[in-house]
């Protein structure tokens, strides 16, 4: 066999040479363009050095930089680059290894790596290093494309002792790996069988000479082979199955056996089956994981376990970083499958694909400790654990109960002391000083508010110890960490205490605790007095009763007092609404004086008043859509005119005029008054909500709003008809309906929401009944910690969006950036950066949280908002019965209500100007709601104006 591979090795190098000598060829050919283009090059030379200048700067940068982060995946990634760029092999070769100790690569990274090494290897003794190599590659993830090149790498060292049984060893691990690869496994079985054929044309007997019966025996043997792997092939679902069982016909002598055709025709239809996943994903774009879900659901129903494993496999060669797949895969492993190097491979590649997800540590550890891996080993594992980089407080609390659970696992307790009950003490102690230490340093917390490190531990030397004073002794460090003030705790301690400790103890705990306990103070008291009944002398019993019910008594005259200190403060408060409500005939006085005012003066107040802060995108945006018709407290019902009434009580009156040299003379306004009430209201089919949306934030000042959203939305769809809602002077009031002919254009709107309009982010949102659906919200946001989303404030003003995405993509792959914007369209300072994942998100923050951008420090952090705070339901039930005020389309900004102060909204009476441009006097004392002045309708007013 070794002429056998010998010869072999001879025919592959053949055709090795003749490649390289059509290669010399060329490089002939181009020598003469090389020799033409040296003047050029010459003249290059200056540039090249300049370049080479700044890549050897931005080297050093990028290794300071990993000196201080080593986890920095990008800087890593852009040093490999660098380094095969200008051609630092042995410096690429020690970047590379140093990122494969830390992360998994991926198939690019290894297959250069390994030519580069392959092109370096000149001697036969350096194929073991690249067989090492290898290995480690083909450990990261299943890809084919690494094992096919493994194969035909071995391929070459069949000249040497065993070089056939290692090729074949290779192929054989492949097919486990990747045979049953639907789309790619083909490759690998036809490079096997095209290796066999290559042996099989070196063991046939020359031309017309007669084999010996060892030649016969060796043909015979390696036909014998090939006929296995096409009908192993045949018997695997792949595509093109077709062609490879026409293959075989052909090239067999004999008939396909009829169990062959049973199992190719099995196959056929499994792939049938596996068909619609695989063209699924083809056609999805990347990451693929909703594909790759249901096929994986698909998979585990049919049961075959190879194939399981090979499309989580699949899946998580395109979705690394997506730690629930990890999680859901290592489980299968752990509960189907249970082989220990199977296993353990995906838990350690688990975490060294997400270090910062707790989940896979925990399970990583479980596993080690299940498949009985050496203690040294896993207190290694967990040592990296500690140095991954979680990003929440609890995580750290997290591994560390996972790795007391597993020492506590080790000890004997039956033996007064070991060295596993040392070594578990050490590390509880070990525990509680680093989560004081080194969590609270990061986190500015412990992460472990309950103690319930120490309240294992407490439990432990209590229960499986024997020593209850230690326990007592860490319960008293436990109590005086902030948590005397609660019951549970000193239940807790007393549960401990009834069942290890004495009766005398527990009485001391229940004492401190009614004197401590602030948040169930009743039940302390009561455990207190069952204990005395049961066991308690009359002394004690009176003890007992006496300081309960001076406990007791103590917290009935707290509670009167914070629920007098709360009238009070109600009580105020509605004297201050009181006072307020008058304030309405004041804005009415304040605004017939106003119609004195220059026109331009009165747009300009318009536009402030018109451009209230937006909420923080992270609120919830409601396109509010106005009513027609409004109820009074009295539930009498307000025509539309009244509600135009109300609009001028509010400030809104004699606003949004048409720019002129002064004010209209009276005929004019007549006129206009007459002819804005004389025209018939418009009013909104709520049949046609699915074929409607609503748009607001419009500029006050549009002219023609009709034709000029009818042109914006037309590339929509056919637009039936733009309804723009005026005042009854005739002033639009910046929002509108948009009537469409089909729902789908209706629905394609909807993409021009914030768009820009005049200057202004034009809101589109559905047109909704929120009578009908009062939950409906048209923007909803997160209020759970988002990982892989940053929030950062303090940028400048003038930072534009592309200017943030080209700070922030040298971290990782921006998804999407949000600035915070007002209505108006005016940034905030604010935005929102979604990271491509949660590993890149986290090396941001280290790295941009305090930048400087524009003369202005930034801050980063991880987006974790807070929940939404709603009003109680007697607050909202006292502003129903208020005269309802117009705040525009989507409703009162937060920022009207809580960033004013309540000395500022006290007056909220505005001074109305005298005509010397003197401020009157303050607004008189509040008047009874009887003599509130009557309300005018619009002919009153039209005819007020006049006579002015």
């Amino acid at each position: 066999m070794a002429a056998v591979g010998g010869a072999a090795e001879e025919e592959m190098r053949a055709a090795r040479a003749s490649e390289d000598e059509g290669e010399k060829e060329g490089d002939g050919e181009e020598e003469e363009a090389d020799g033409e283009s040296e003047s050029e090059e010459s003249s290059g030379e200056g540039e090249d050095e300049d370049a080479e200048k700044e890549n050897e700067a931005e080297i050093q940068r990028l290794e300071e930089q990993l000196s201080i982060n080593v986890f920095d995946y990008n800087c890593h990634l852009d040093l490999i680059k660098l380094l095969h760029q200008e051609g630092e092999l042995v410096k690429l070769q020690r970047a590379r290894q140093k990122m494969s100790e830390l992360f998994p690569l991926t198939e690019e990274i290894w297959l250069d790596w390994l030519k580069d090494e392959i092109r370096m290897a000149s001697e036969n003794s350096e194929r073991d290093k690249i067989y090492d190599l290898f290995e480690r590659a083909v450990k990261d993830y299943i890809c084919p494309e690494i094992w096919l090149e493994y194969a035909q790498y071995s391929i070459g060292g069949i000249g040497q002792e065993g070089g056939i049984d290692k090729v074949r060893s290779i192929f054989e691990r492949a097919l486990t790996a990747v045979g049953l690869h639907m789309t790619k496994g083909a490759a690998i079985w036809e490079a096997y069988r095209e290796f066999e054929n290559a042996i099989l044309e070196t063991v046939q007997p020359a031309a017309g000479s007669v084999p010996s019966a060892e030649q016969q025996q060796t043909v015979s043997a390696q036909l014998g082979r090939i006929h296995v792997l096409f009908r192993r092939q045949l018997g695997i679902p792949l595509l093109d199955m077709e062609a490879t069982y026409a293959e075989y016909e052909e090239w067999s002598e004999e008939p396909v056996p009829e169990a062959v055709i049973r199992n190719y025709k099995k196959a056929l239809q499994q792939m049938a089956k596996c068909k619609p996943y695989e063209e699924a994903l083809l056609v999805a774009e990347t990451p693929k994981l909703a594909e790759y879900q249901a096929y994986i659901e698909f998979e585990t129903k049919a049961g075959d376990p190879a194939r399981i494993q090979l499309t989580y496999e699949r899946a998580l060669a395109e979705n690394c970083l997506v730690p629930d797949l990890w999680a859901h895969y290592t489980q299968y492993l752990d509960r189907q499958l249970k082989v220990k190097e199977l296993v353990l491979s995906a838990h350690e590649r688990a975490v060294r694909n997400c270090p910062w997800t707790v989940k896979l540590w925990n399970q990583y550890l479980l596993a080690m400790e299940r498949h009985h891996v050496e203690h040294e080993l896993i207190s290694e594992n967990f040592e990296k654990a500690l140095n991954a980089g979680f990003i929440q407080a609890t995580d750290y609390v997290e591994i560390w109960q996972a790795y007391l659970d597993y020492l506590r696992r080790r000890v004997d307790f039956t033996q007064d002391s070991s060295k596993e009950l040392e070594e578990l003490r050490s590390a509880f102690a070990h525990a509680i000083e680093y989560l004081k230490q080194e969590v609270e340093e990061r986190f500015s917390e412990s992460g472990d508010p309950s103690c319930t490190v120490m309240q294992t531990w407490a439990r432990i030397e209590a229960r499986l110890c024997n020593n209850i004073q230690k326990a007592r002794e860490l319960w008293d460090s436990i109590m005086t960490k902030g948590n005397a003030k609660y019951a549970n705790m000193w239940l807790e301690y007393y549960n401990l205490e009834r069942a290890h400790g004495d009766t005398q103890h527990c009485r001391k705990a229940l004492h401190r605790a009614v004197q401590c306990t602030n948040d169930y103070p009743e039940h302390v008291c009561e455990v207190l007095l069952m204990l005395e009944r049961i066991e308690g002398t009359l002394e004690d019993w009176d003890a007992a009763v006496q300081k309960t019910e001076n406990r007791l008594a103590r917290v009935n005259e707290q509670r009167v007092k914070v629920a007098e200190k709360e009238a009070v403060l109600a009580k105020q408060e509605a004297q201050r609404s009181e006072q307020q409500k008058p304030s309405r005939a004041e804005k009415k006085r304040a605004a017939k004086k106003s119609r004195k005012l220059k026109t331009g003066e009165k747009r300009k107040a318009d536009s402030d008043a018109g451009e209230w802060g937006r909420e923080e995108e992270e609120e919830e945006e409601e396109a509010e859509q106005p009513s027609k018709r409004h109820k009074t407290g009295a539930g009498d019902t307000l025509a539309e005119e009244e509600v135009e009434d109300m609009e001028m009580e509010t400030g809104l009156f004699g606003k949004n005029m048409p720019t002129t040299a002064g004010l209209r003379p009276k005929e004019e306004a007549a006129a206009a008054a007459s002819k804005w009430k004389d025209t018939p209201k418009t009013f909104h089919d709520s049949k046609k909500d699915n074929v409607t949306v609503f748009v607001s934030n419009l500029s006050y000042s549009m002219a023609e709003p009709e034709v000029k959203l009818k042109d914006l939305f037309a590339d929509c769809g056919e637009v039936v008809e733009v309804r723009p809602i005026f005042t009854n002077k005739g002033v639009f009031r910046g929002y509108c309906y948009v009537e469409f002919k089909e729902e789908k254009s209706a629905l394609k709107a909807l993409s021009l929401d914030r768009k820009n309009v005049e200057g202004r982010p034009m809101f589109v949102s559905p047109c909704v009944d929120k009578n009908k659906n009062p939950e409906f919200k048209v923007f909803k946001y997160s209020t759970v910690l988002e990982k892989h989303k940053l929030f950062i404030s303090g940028l400048p003003f003038s930072c534009t969006k592309e200017e943030l995405e080209e700070v922030c993509k040298a971290h990782g792959s921006v998804k999407e950036i949000r600035l915070v914007t007002t209505r108006a369209g005016k940034p905030k300072g604010l935005a929102y950066v979604e990271f491509e994942n949660e590993m890149q998100a986290s090396q941001a923050v280290l790295k941009m949280d305090g930048l400087t951008i524009k003369d202005q420090i930034i801050k980063v952090a991880i987006s974790n908002p807070p929940a939404r705070r709603f009003p109680e339901k007697s607050e909202a039930a006292g502003r129903a019965m208020a005269p309802r005020q117009i705040y525009g389309a989507r409703g009162k900004g937060r920022t009207q209500l809580s960033m004013v102060p309540r000395a500022l909204q006290r007056q909220s009476t505005p001074m109305a100007k005298a005509e010397n441009g003197m401020a009157q006097n303050p607004a008189a004392p509040s008047l009874p709601m009887a003599e509130e002045p009557k309300k005018m309708s619009n002919a009153d007013f039209a005819r007020l104006l006049l006579n002015k």
